[in-house]
């Protein structure tokens, strides 16, 4: 088995490639998976193309980005005990001999920890790409009161749709969902969205703020029910502050959903496989891996690009 892959490869902020790189040679417990798909995230990935990401371990350039694939088990170790064939989703690998692996997962070819990947029924295909986002769309929703889903989303980007689908997924009912851009508002899935100039509520038990957008939290305590709590799932690049008498006469709640965990993507895949979660219509754009540059420029610069997926079949 060949001990190199097509790879993106950040070589330094503002410059990639789509080229070969080293890969590990498979070890105990691990397992070979050619990847099908993997996404292209406009938060972590942005960051990292601008050179704009924090302090975090493993970053260094040269890198192979991406967390978002699907592939099938190619190969597997002793004490591995997948099935050639299946498919499954990965976070990512740090299996590179030549580049960091941050997070890796943007090859045709990834050497991973079999206890990584997540088992995924063959009827979900490049969907399943979606599912870290699915994932994190669940935690956010959770991270709230007890009992209490979101009743307002603030964004209709991916994130927001999942969100707002997987509130919908665990029986609440349906959240309202802000969004600036009037081209945006079109695609929801049994929720409204609605320009945030036109709202009028001032009692909102719990929102969801996935937009990352700065300066905003006065606006989310303004529209906020006594007692109500606003849950931060965007990343935010710069300081967060809000002014402190409206929120002390609302006492008002404020905490933060960070990277989504293993139980959080087992339930996701869950809510796919019985059909309450419908990851439907969320990838909007897809091109071949090895015309990565151009998609990865198109999934930054275009508001009209919710998902885009790249294809590594055509690589193989």
């Amino acid at each position: 088995m060949s001990s190199q892959a097509t790879a993106v490869v950040f070589e330094q902020p503002g410059k990639m490639s789509v080229r070969k790189v080293g890969i590990v040679e498979p070890a105990e417990g691990d397992c070979v998976i050619d990847i099908e798909w993997s996404g292209i995230s406009t938060g972590t990935e942005r960051l990292l193309w601008q050179g704009r990401m924090p302090a975090f371990p493993g970053l260094a350039y040269p890198l192979v980005p991406g967390y978002e694939s699907v592939g099938r088990v190619a190969a597997v170790g002793d004490g591995c005990d997948l099935a050639l064939g299946q498919r499954v989703f990965v976070p990512g690998s740090r299996g590179y001999t030549d580049v960091q692996g941050l997070f890796g997962g943007a090859a045709d070819r990834l050497v991973v920890d079999a206890t990584r990947v997540t088992l995924l029924d063959d009827a979900l295909g490049e969907e399943a790409a979606l599912l870290a986002l699915a994932a994190t769309a669940l935690r956010a929703v959770t991270r709230g009161p007890e009992g209490v889903l979101p009743d307002l989303v603030i964004g209709h980007g991916v994130l927001g749709r999942l969100v707002a689908r997987v509130v919908l997924a665990l029986g609440g009912e349906a959240p309202t969902v802000w969004e600036l851009d009037a081209g945006r508002r079109a695609g929801a899935d049994g929720y409204p969205v609605i320009d945030p100039e036109s709202e009028t509520r001032r009692d909102y038990r719990l929102i969801c703020d996935v937009s990352g957008a700065v300066g905003l939290l006065d606006t989310l305590v303004a529209h906020l029910a006594p007692g109500g709590c606003i849950v931060l799932a965007g990343f935010y690049q710069e300081p967060v502050s809000f002014t402190f008498p409206p929120a002390f006469m609302r006492e008002a709640q404020l905490r933060i959903s960070a990277e989504w965990q293993q139980e959080d993507l087992e339930a996701v895949v869950k809510l796919a496989a019985d059909g309450r979660l419908n990851l439907d219509g969320l990838i909007t754009h897809r091109q071949p891996a090895a015309h990565a540059a151009p998609a990865y420029r198109q999934a930054f610069g275009d508001s009209e690009c919710l998902k885009m997926i790249l294809d590594w079949r055509s690589v193989q």
